[in-house]
């Protein structure tokens, strides 16, 4: 990690925690983010009885089961994820318009994954667009799978279940009261909405990539936190299972440009991307 000139330099415990959620996630903590370490760590440390950061680092190098668990919990706090209903929705409007294309003259249904999806919101939002797709305009619902590295995150994503707060961010007061239900404190998504998702846990740079091949992909706001090498190994690994005339979906400050070869801009879909010709 690259400090800023003047930045005071981390902690022998902070350095280690860096590198252990690199290691785990390929994820950089760059000194612009380092003061989450502190904050997202000191509930853990509370409810553990530890005093400090390089307790927990020690706790850890212990290596025992308990010790395994422990860092994948550290590691899933650091997580960032931050996301909301219809984010960027331009972009998941012209996600369904090109399903729709796609799907014009196919039997086949069509298969969409939302990678990195945190609590959900990114996989519901894009559930709601094309339920509301089939009823306007007859258009079959396609497989939609979304995956998350965390095990929290997906918790809360295979609930629906959803604060206020986090249920007005994007939502029109028409789709929560079609979508949603109210359930004390919550807003819950309809069961209709919620099992259309087909949710599981996939570190992008590890473990094997879900079965079969993909028409559309969604991986947003991801290589942002990758080492240039992690990008490229997560870039290769999506164009591995994308359909020929298939797309990826990136943030909008993202780009496969200097990191992989196997992924060019789509023609036809502005900021999206394909896989290379052979």
């Amino acid at each position: 990690m690259t400090m800023p000139q003047g930045a005071p330099p981390l902690s022998h415990a902070a350095s280690k925690i860096v590198t252990l959620l690199e290691q785990r996630t390929g994820q950089q903590l760059d000194a612009g983010r380092a003061w989450r370490i502190d904050s997202a760590l000191q509930p853990m440390l509370r409810e553990r009885g530890l005093a400090s950061l390089d307790e927990l680092v020690a706790r850890i190098a212990e290596g025992g089961r308990c010790e395994k668990g422990l860092a994948e919990l550290v590691v899933d706090a650091l997580l960032n994820q931050e996301t909301s209903f219809f984010r960027d929705s331009s972009v998941l409007d012209q996600v369904v318009a090109a399903a729709a294309d796609m799907a014009a003259g196919s039997q086949r249904r069509l298969r969409i994954w939302s990678a990195a999806c945190s609590t959900g919101q990114e996989p519901l939002s894009l559930a709601m667009l094309f339920a509301e797709a089939q009823e306007r305009d007859g258009l079959v619902l396609p497989e939609l799978r979304a995956t998350d590295i965390s095990t929290r995150a997906l918790l809360r994503a295979r609930t629906g279940r959803y604060t206020q707060f986090e249920i007005q961010r994007g939502l029109s007061i028409r789709r929560m009261m079609r979508w949603f239900d109210v359930q004390e404190e919550w807003w819950e998504a309809k069961p209709e909405l919620r099992f259309r998702l087909l949710y599981s846990q996939q570190n992008l740079l590890s473990d094997p990539m879900p079965a079969g091949k993909f028409d559309i992909i969604l991986c947003r706001n991801v290589l942002l936190y990758l080492s240039p090498a992690a990008r490229r190994v997560v870039l290769d690994r999506i164009a591995g299972v994308l359909r020929p005339g298939g797309l990826l979906v990136l943030g909008a400050g993202e780009t496969v440009s200097g990191h992989t070869e196997a992924l060019v801009p789509s023609e036809r879909y502005r900021g999206m991307y394909r896989p290379a010709a052979h």
